[in-house]
C-alpha cells in the first residue's frame, strides 16, 4: 500500500507545471499563487484531521517550507535559462541523487551490499533517462552554451533546497498531516521573500491557488509513505 500512496504525488505534481501555465502569471505569482494554495489545504488538514502541533513541529515545518520556497524559486529561474524541457529533468535528476544519498547515508535505508547495488543501479537508470530526456531541446535559443551554465548553477541551489525540505521534515520524524500547515508558512514567507520587486500580487496569483492544492495534496501522498517505505523510495516514486 505503501507504493501506491507514493504513487499519488507523480500525477497531483506532474500536473501542476500544465495547469500553472494555463493559469498564468510570472514565476513568483505563480510561486506564491502555490504557497496560498497550500496554506489553503493545511488549514482544511488542521481542522479536519486536528494533528497535534508542538514546538519542534512548527519550527521545522516553517524551515522546511522556506527550503522548499528556494528549491521551486530556482526551479522557475532555471527555466528562464534552460527552457521547462531541458530544466524539469536534469532538476528531477538532482534531486533523485540528493535525497536517494540522502536517504542511504543519514538514515542508512541501504542496510547491505544488495541494497546497494540495487539502489546505485536504479539511481544510474533515473539519470540516463532524465539526461536523455532532456536533449530534446538542443536546438532551443535558450540553450547557450551562457544559458546552461546559469541555468545549472541555479538548478544546484534549487536542488539544496528541495533536498532539504524533505530531509528535515523525515531526520526530525515530523507526521505528514502534522507538518503541512508549519510547512505552509514558511513558503508563503519564502515566497513573499523572493518576489520583493516582482509584482508578486496579481490576479495570475489567485488562479494559482489551484496549483497549491495539488501540491498539497501530493505532499501529504509523498510523506505518509515515507516512514514505511523510506525518503529514497518515496521521493523517487513521487
Amino acid at each position: 500500500m505503501g507504493f501506491l500512496l507514493a504513487l499519488i504525488p507523480a500525477i497531483a505534481w506532474g500536473s501542476i507545471g500544465l495547469v500553472s501555465g494555463k493559469l498564468g502569471g510570472n514565476a513568483y505569482q505563480q510561486t506564491l499563487g502555490m504557497t496560498f494554495g497550500a496554506l489553503v489545504f493545511g488549514i482544511g488538514t488542521l481542522i479536519v484531521m486536528r494533528p497535534v502541533l508542538d514546538t519542534k513541529i512548527w519550527l521545522l515545518g516553517i524551515v522546511s517550507g522556506l527550503f522548499w520556497a528556494l528549491g521551486q524559486g530556482q526551479q522557475f529561474q532555471s527555466m528562464k535559462y534552460m527552457g521547462v524541457s531541458m530544466t524539469m529533468p536534469i532538476s528531477t535528476g538532482m534531486q533523485l541523487v540528493a535525497t536517494t544519498l540522502a536517504g542511504a547515508l543519514l538514515f542508512h535505508e541501504w542496510r547491505n551490499g544488495r541494497d546497494v547495488t540495487l539502489g546505485i543501479l536504479a539511481l544510474a537508470l533515473l539519470i540516463v533517462g532524465a539526461t536523455l530526456t532532456s536533449r530534446r531541446e538542443q536546438t532551443d535559443d535558450f540553450t547557450t552554451q551562457s544559458g546552461v551554465a546559469k541555468g545549472l548553477r541555479t538548478l544546484l541551489i534549487s536542488t539544496v533546497g528541495y533536498a532539504g525540505y524533505t530531509i528535515i521534515v523525515n531526520a526530525g520524524h515530523l507526521g505528514a498531516l502534522a507538518v503541512v500547515m508549519p510547512q505552509s508558512i514558511g513558503m508563503i514567507i519564502g515566497a513573499l521573500l523572493m518576489g520583493i520587486g516582482h509584482q508578486p500580487f496579481a490576479k495570475a496569483t489567485a488562479k494559482n491557488i489551484l496549483t497549491g492544492l495539488l501540491w498539497g495534496t501530493g505532499n501529504v501522498f509523498m510523506l505518509l509513505p515515507m516512514a514505511n517505505v523510506g525518503l529514497a523510495v518515496s521521493y523517487s516514486l513521487s
